[in-house]
C-alpha cells in the first residue's frame, strides 16, 4: 500500500507485531520479536534470518529481506554491541533507499531514532497513518470479528449455564462441589474460547456492589439477587481481531432499582442502534443514550467538568478492530461514522449502593443504518 507522507521520503516502524496492530495491520506478519517495515518507493520488512522463511511465507509484503544481507553479524562481531549493529542495518536500509527524511509513529524507539538523526537522516514523528484505514473494516475484517463473537456468544452460553444451574443456598449460588465464583465461571468460558480458536485478554465477572466499578474484573462467589456484570473481550488467535460483549444478569428477585436500571439501559441502547448508520456522529449517539438515562432520572456525565462516580460515568462506545479500543469513538466529542467502521454500544448505569448494570453490542456501521453482529439474548433473571 502507498502512504501519502507531507514532508517525508519514506515510513518506518520498527517494532514487534505481537502488540503493535499497525505493525500487524501493515505487514500481516505477527511476530514477537522486533523487525522493520518500510514504505518508501515500495514496502520493505527487514527481519531476522530465522524469520526470514516464515516471513515470505506469511507476510503480504513481497520484499522480505534479512539481516544478513546488511551483513549485521559482521557488525556485531566488530562493534561488540547487538544494539547499535541493528542501528547501523537499519541506517544501511535508510541508504539503499536514498531516503533523506523519514516519518516514524510517535512510539517510535527513542535511541534507535536518535542514531538515525546522527547520522544525517531528518526524523519526523506523525500521527499513525494507517489508524484511519483501519477504522473501515474490509469484508474479511468484519468477518473475522464476526467469527470472534460467535465464539464469544458460544463461552458465554457456558459461563450462563453454569450460573443458572447453581442452587441458591445462603443467599450465594453452589455448584456441586462449593460456592460458584467468579473465577469458575470465568475458567469455564476461557475454555471454550480456546477451544473456538479465541483467547480472552479479559474476562470480567463482577458481582453485587463491586459492579458499580465498570472494570472491576470481579472475585468471589456469586450471590443471588446481586447484579453479575459479564463483559467480555476476546480475539481470534489466527486472525488476532477483537470483539466486545457485556451482559448484565441475576439469580433471584431483583430490587425494583435494579429493575429500572436495567430498563433504561436497554432501552437507551435499543434507541442508540436503531439510530447508527454512516453520516451520523458518534456524539449523536452518545447524546441519544444521555438524553433517555436523563430523561428517566439517572446522570450522566454529559458536560461534566468534573468526575462523575455515579450513573453513566463513560462514553457509549468505541471501535474495535485489531484493538480493543480503537476509533471512531461514540463519546461526545465523537466524529462522523463511515460505513465500515466497527463499533461497540454499551450504555451503563452504576451505584455504589446497588451495584452496576451494562448491555454491549458491537455492530458494522451501513449506508442505511448498521448490522448488529451480537446475537447473544438479553435477559435480567435467570432465575
Amino acid at each position: 500500500m502507498k502512504l501519502n507522507l507531507d514532508n517525508a521520503d519514506a515510513y518506518l516502524m520498527v517494532s514487534e507485531s505481537e502488540h503493535n496492530a499497525d505493525m500487524y495491520y501493515a505487514t500481516g506478519f505477527l511476530a514477537y520479536d522486533s523487525f522493520a517495515y518500510l514504505n518508501s518507493k515500495s514496502e520493505k520488512l527487514l527481519v531476522s534470518d530465522m524469520e526470514l522463511g516464515r516471513a515470505q511465507k506469511e507476510s503480504r509484503i513481497q520484499n522480505v529481506l534479512p539481516t544478513s544481507r546488511f551483513g549485521i553479524m559482521e557488525k556485531i562481531r566488530k562493534l561488540k554491541d547487538g544494539e547499535a549493529a541493528y542501528c547501523e542495518t537499519i541506517l544501511e536500509l535508510l541508504r539503499s533507499e536514498n531516503i533523506k527524511r523519514v516519518a516514524v509513529p510517535y512510539n517510535f524507539p527513542v535511541q534507535l531514532a536518535d542514531c538515525i538523526r546522527n547520522d544525517g537522516f531528518e526524523i519526523n514523528p506523525i500521527k499513525s497513518p494507517f489508524r484511519q484505514m483501519r477504522e473501515i473494516k474490509k469484508e474479511y475484517e468484519i468477518a473475522d470479528v464476526e467469527k470472534a463473537q460467535r465464539a464469544e456468544e458460544r463461552a458465554l452460553a457456558e459461563g450462563i449455564r453454569a450460573i443458572k444451574n447453581a442452587v441458591i443456598k445462603k443467599g450465594s449460588l453452589w455448584q456441586e462441589n462449593g460456592p460458584l465464583r467468579a473465577e469458575d465461571v470465568r475458567a469455564i468460558m476461557e475454555i471454550s474460547l480456546l477451544r473456538g480458536g479465541c483467547e480472552a485478554p479479559d474476562i470480567i465477572i463482577a458481582c453485587g456492589k463491586g459492579s458499580s466499578d465498570p472494570h472491576w474484573q470481579g472475585e468471589g462467589e456469586l450471590m443471588e439477587g446481586e447484579p453479575i456484570v459479564i463483559d467480555m473481550v476476546s480475539r481470534s488467535k489466527k486472525e488476532r481481531y477483537y470483539t466486545d460483549m457485556t451482559r448484565t444478569v441475576m439469580c433471584g428477585t431483583p430490587s425494583s432499582e435494579l429493575e429500572e436500571m436495567y430498563s433504561a439501559v436497554h432501552d437507551s441502547q435499543v434507541s442508540a442502534i436503531k439510530k447508527i448508520k454512516a453520516g451520523v456522529t458518534g456524539s449523536e449517539i452518545h447524546n441519544i443514550v444521555c438524553d433517555m438515562l436523563e430523561e428517566r432520572g439517572y446522570e450522566t456525565g454529559r458536560g461534566k467538568s468534573g468526575t462523575l462516580t455515579e450513573g453513566f460515568i463513560h462514553s457509549t462506545g468505541h471501535g474495535v478492530g485489531l484493538d480493543i479500543h480503537e476509533g471512531p469513538n461514540i463519546g461526545e466529542n465523537g466524529k462522523e461514522l463511515r460505513a465500515g467502521c466497527v463499533v461497540t454500544v454499551e450504555p451503563g448505569l452504576y451505584y455504589k449502593n446497588i451495584g452496576g448494570v451494562r448491555l454491549e453490542d458491537i455492530v458494522v456501521v451501513t449506508e442505511s443504518g448498521c448490522k448488529n453482529l451480537t446475537m447473544f439474548e438479553k435477559n435480567l433473571v435467570l432465575k
